[in-house]
């Protein structure tokens, strides 16, 4: 372990920090592009068989950018995406982004070190950076935008060259170290764990501008909004921001099990899939979804008295013929994803003839970051972690959500030596409650992939 690593652990001050050499390498996961091919001719694309964990060079620190000790980061499913090669290999992202020359260049190594959440320390500032010191307490925002694009200006995700960090660039979360860009940071809730702060930003954010903010669905108090894998790290925040904004979420799940963990989150109206005869054969069989959007439909109109207003997906193929259908005229389909295949197929007719509105959205600009992380620091969203895993075993956290084995978000720490720390609040935490922060830490991952 480096001095600096030993230190951040022992919580130093910063201008101790601050004297401290950067070590030479560190421990990260990471993909290898040597693998790229290695499940041309697989069914089951394990993960495990393609993340790696162990020591990386520490990379050079552009004037812009600060080095982050990263306490805990989380798995979002672009890191799946990442360590199954799909839909392209991440190297491409590398390359690609290689070619603006300069700084960039960096990026283009034959590995990926991969995550796209974390929360730590800042132990180096670049000598660009203006409004962030060593020794603050952050959580990362996974939008890499270029600022000096004109249409950054307008909204941080409107760039040509805004990208996924730890997907689309190297050097991300899922390590001891990051390096990111200062305009990612963002306060990390005082009241809040390592772990627990970590798992916000990607899955929060993102859920935030679908629904809350003014690029998305624009939610009002009494819409009614039907969520896809709500009890998912992403669904999960999703019905958590319905409910604060006034409106009625209705939870769709896979399980009994996942229905006990959305009450938990407080969503009412929970459906299993298994009830309205959505099964993985029939995913994106148009007959198959006007039939099971039928039922659905029905299912709504009995608890709630009308369709959705909205509909937030991010499943794809095998819900979005649904949603197109379920969704009231002149409703709204809002979608940032397609975890169970991108190519949708779906009625036209109940889009046009209904005056339907589907709504592509991507991340979170750096306002809409910090709109929600306001919100996780008074206590209206709470986390959405629900397991642990050290980051040496990065793999099988990855593979528990490649599988839909996961509730909520799985968490990985990293730096941090145990579950726990890193609150700087305590009178907070003890006001809004360990059960009000923690609603899902009983509902572990199952055992048996499904």
């Amino acid at each position: 372990m480096s001095a600096l690593t030993e230190a951040v652990c022992q919580g130093a001050a910063p201008d101790e920090i601050e004297r401290l050499s950067l070590p030479e390498e560190y421990t990260a996961a990471y993909v290898r592009r040597e693998d790229e091919d290695i499940f041309s001719q697989v069914t089951d694309k394990d993960v495990r068989k393609s993340l790696h964990v162990g020591p990386v060079p520490m990379p050079d620190l552009a004037p812009d950018e600060v080095v982050v000790a990263v306490m805990a980061s989380s798995i979002n499913y672009n890191t799946v995406w990442s360590a199954m090669f799909e839909p392209v290999s991440t190297f491409r992202f590398l390359r690609n982004f290689a070619r603006q020359g300069n700084w960039a260049t960096r990026h283009d190594l034959p590995y990926q070190v991969v995550g796209s959440d974390a929360s730590g320390v800042v132990v180096r500032v670049g000598n660009g950076v203006r409004h962030w010191r060593v020794g603050d307490h952050v959580v990362v925002s996974p939008a890499y935008v270029d600022e000096q694009e004109a249409a950054t200006h307008a909204d941080g995700m409107m760039g040509e060259e805004q990208r996924a960090w730890g997907f689309e660039t190297n050097f991300g979360g899922l390590a001891e170290y990051a390096v990111v860009r200062s305009t990612q940071l963002v306060p990390k809730p005082a009241h809040l764990t390592w772990e627990e702060a970590a798992s916000n930003p990607l899955c929060a954010g993102t859920a935030y501008r679908m629904l809350v903010g003014e690029r998305g669905a624009r939610m009002k108090q009494g819409d009614v909004v039907l969520v896809w894998g709500a009890a998912g790290g992403l669904g999960g925040y999703a019905v958590q921001f319905v409910r604060n904004g006034g409106g009625i979420p209705v939870g769709i799940v896979g399980s009994d099990r996942k229905a006990e963990a959305l009450r938990a989150l407080g969503c009412e109206v929970v459906i299993n899939r298994a009830d309205f005869g959505l099964g993985d054969d029939a995913a994106g069989d148009p007959e198959q979804s006007l039939d099971s959007g039928r039922r659905l439909g029905r299912l709504i109109r009995e608890q709630v008295g009308r369709d959705p207003d909205i509909v937030f997906e991010h499943t794809g193929r095998a819900t979005f013929g649904i949603s197109v259908f379920v969704v009231r005229r002149g409703g709204t389909v809002v979608t940032c994803g397609s975890s169970t295949g991108y190519q949708h197929t779906f009625d036209n007719r109940y889009l046009w003839m209904r005056l339907k509105r589907v709504i592509g959205s991507h991340v979170a600009n750096l306002q809409e970051q910090w709109e929600a992380a306001r919100l996780v620091d008074r206590g209206s969203v709470v986390p959405t972690l629900s397991a642990v895993y050290p980051l040496s075993e990065v793999a099988e956290a990855a593979r528990v959500v490649q599988t839909n084995r996961h509730i909520g978000k799985i968490g990985v720490l990293c730096m941090a030596r145990e579950r726990g720390l890193g609150v700087t609040a305590p009178e907070t935490r003890s006001r809004l409650g360990e059960e009000r922060l923690n609603p899902l830490r009983a509902f572990h991952p199952g055992t048996d992939e499904e």
